[in-house]
């Protein structure tokens, strides 16, 4: 695809579009995590983590939520810009952890970052460059990670057993990559779970 060219053909329809900017994980990170959902799973049987899909794995920057077609567009040229000022950068996926915390675990994911720190910038960047096109609030706190599986009900004894896991993997490796480029990335809802697709490519092609 090239660079920052829209990919659907209807970017300039007034209908919105759920859209999310991401990188994604090589097949062989994706199937180091694949590794760890099945450990987790003979672990703690039962319904309340609800397992992220191979093809759901993303180190998501920005969550957009729903975007005007017609401006898909100009979104396509703001994030191109955003991408031309970073360089590929090497990225290290490892270790478990819980948003918000390991008492009250919601999210289960994978940590991903870098050793020049450069991520955190290129989250930033891009969070401040989509801010006219989204309504979404703003990162906090912006910590990179691949999601592992989303806990609703969970009790203090699986809890437990989820901490005990954690602490198992503080050394678990999934794998390095290095990333040359970013995603915009289209999120369709339907009652078989989300349909997703690439819209546009934005290589890091900073110098």
């Amino acid at each position: 695809m090239e660079a920052g060219r829209l990919k659907l053909e209807d970017g300039r329809s007034a209908r919105a579009w759920r859209l999310f900017v991401a990188i994604s994980p090589p097949d062989a990170v994706k199937e180091e995590i694949e590794k760890v959902q099945r450990e987790m799973r003979q672990e703690l049987p039962g319904n309340f983590m609800r397992w992220t899909k191979r093809e759901q794995f993303h180190l998501t920057l920005k969550f957009l939520g729903n975007v005007a077609g017609a401006r898909v567009g100009e979104l396509s040229d703001a994030l191109c810009g955003v991408c031309g000022a970073f360089k590929a950068m090497r990225l290290r996926a490892e270790r478990i952890g819980f948003f918000p915390d390991m008492r009250y675990p919601r999210v289960a994911w994978a940590w991903v970052h870098d050793e020049k720190d450069e991520l955190p910038k290129l989250q930033q960047a891009i969070e401040t460059s989509t801010r006219s096109f989204t309504s979404e609030g703003s990162e906090k706190e912006f910590t990179g990670h691949v999601t592992i599986a989303r806990i609703q009900g969970i009790k203090r004894p699986q809890a437990e057993i989820l901490s005990k896991l954690a602490l198992g993997m503080t050394e678990r490796f999934f794998g390095e990559w290095t990333a040359d480029k970013i995603e915009l990335i289209r999120s369709e809802l339907s009652s078989s779970g989300a349909r997703y697709t690439t819209v546009a490519e934005f290589p890091l092609s900073g110098k």
